[in-house]
């Protein structure tokens, strides 16, 4: 498919993938969930899974081979975009406020999933066959272990803003081990690529590649950011065009050392100052990366999700025990960990919960793994049902936890009261 020709088929699967996003989205905030959540059942929809098996004629129409790397790039845009106005809401001193807590919770919370995914891993292999041919199965099984162990931080940030929870006790300790959380796990994710590889090259630029870069943006990037945005020889135009300009090579740089576009977003948005003009930025930047190019990665991982083998009775059995792997791991090493830091029970149940959804950047590391062909299809569907499930139970379970506390009058003290340091006294 030529140039001119993708463009016509490309414009119309947008119109139809913001359509049916937006539709799938008021039925998931009806019911209670984030709209993220039913961006990411809508994009499964879109794909073989529903669409795919009903219409099949009609699916390979809208979505030819020739238009699903324009879906890839836009999807990226989005990504990026997104990640930044996640950073931007993130607050470092949310860790040092928190940081006995933060640092067992992140450990546990990134440690015991991986080691049981990496353990459900090699039974799957043995069971049902989920490894890809040419791929070491210690591969595989690092890989499971690692998409276990990241947690949904934009996804996170976003119900923790619209329950306007941001500044209680476990909304900052639960976005700042979400945080932590998914940087550890992408530098394991590097580590798996370089054992794919065959080579701790991959491995050595990842490592001394973010430290570069992290000086870069912190030291450098910081003040240059924060010259253009208060300088008054700029407009609001000139402002988002450096913007741009800052975000985009901060993705192509982090992207290139195998840290992933996404991280470099993320630095950016911690980075970017805090001021009137740079609030102006982002309400300019953030709807149309979010409402119009977000929804096209999950479409496209939509594309390559396919339900129907979940049709194989062991595959079923397996991505079940895959879903109870990843909520005991996670939720439950990260309550542990928290009661064992002093947090009382409700606190570190609801960082639990929240710590528990995988969602969007689990998506985000199995289409990685997916470029890199290490997922099979089998085990991308599989993983695909894992952030699904934990994405969709944590609005259900922080609301009941909610009417939970209500009744034993608890509920206000936990939604009012602030950050403060953790004593590690029980």
């Amino acid at each position: 498919m030529s140039p001119s020709e993708a463009a016509p088929v490309f414009f119309l699967a947008v119109v139809v993938i913001l359509v049916v996003v937006r539709l799938v989205c008021l039925a998931a905030v009806k019911l209670g969930q984030p709209p993220v959540v039913g961006e990411m059942i809508a994009g499964v929809l879109l794909g073989p899974s529903l669409f795919g098996l009903l219409l099949p004629d009609a699916q390979a129409a809208l979505f030819p081979d020739g238009i699903r790397s324009l879906l890839y790039v836009g999807g990226q845009i989005g990504l990026v975009i997104y990640m930044f106005g996640a950073g931007y809401e993130f607050n470092l001193r949310s860790i040092a406020k928190s940081r006995k807590s933060v640092a067992a919770i992140s450990s546990a919370g990134t440690l015991v999933p991986l080691a049981l995914g990496i353990g459900v891993a090699v039974v799957g292999m043995s069971w049902v066959g989920i490894g890809k041919d040419g791929v070491a199965p210690v591969t595989s099984a690092a890989f499971v272990g690692v998409a276990l162990a990241i947690t949904a931080f934009p996804m996170l940030a976003r119900i923790i803003t619209e329950r306007g929870i941001a500044g209680t006790k476990f909304g900052s300790l639960a976005l700042a081990c979400g945080a932590l959380d998914d940087v550890l796990a992408w530098l394991l994710l590097a580590v798996v690529l370089g054992m794919h590889a065959g080579s701790a090259g991959p491995v050595a630029l990842a490592l001394g590649g973010g430290v570069l870069f992290a000086g870069l943006v912190f030291i450098v990037g910081r003040r240059l950011l924060a010259k253009a945005m208060r300088s008054e020889r700029m407009g609001l135009d000139q402002r988002v065009l450096v913007t741009a300009m800052t975000l985009f090579a901060a993705a192509w740089f982090t992207d290139v050392i195998g840290l992933y576009a996404v991280f470099g977003a993320f630095c950016v948005g911690i980075a970017f100052p805090r001021t009137p003009a740079a609030d102006a930025v982002l309400a300019k930047i953030m709807p149309i990366g979010r409402i119009v190019f977000l929804p096209l990665f999950f479409t496209y991982s939509g594309l390559n999700t396919r339900f129907a083998l979940l049709a194989d009775p062991k595959l079923l059995a397996f991505a079940v025990l895959c879903v109870v792997v990843a909520i005991v791991g996670k939720l439950g090493a990260s309550w542990g960990a928290a009661r064992l830091a002093g947090e009382p029970p409700s606190i570190a149940t609801r960082v639990g919960v929240l710590v528990n959804a995988r969602g969007l950047m689990q998506l985000i590391a199995l289409n990685i793994g997916l470029a890199a062909g290490i997922v099979s299809p089998a085990l991308f569907t599989v993983l695909v049902l894992v952030a699904l499930v934990t994405t969709i139970m944590t609005a259900p379970l922080l609301s009941r936890l909610d009417r939970r506390d209500a009744r034993k009058g608890s509920i206000d003290v936990l939604l009012t009261a602030e950050p403060v340091p953790v004593t590690g006294k029980s």
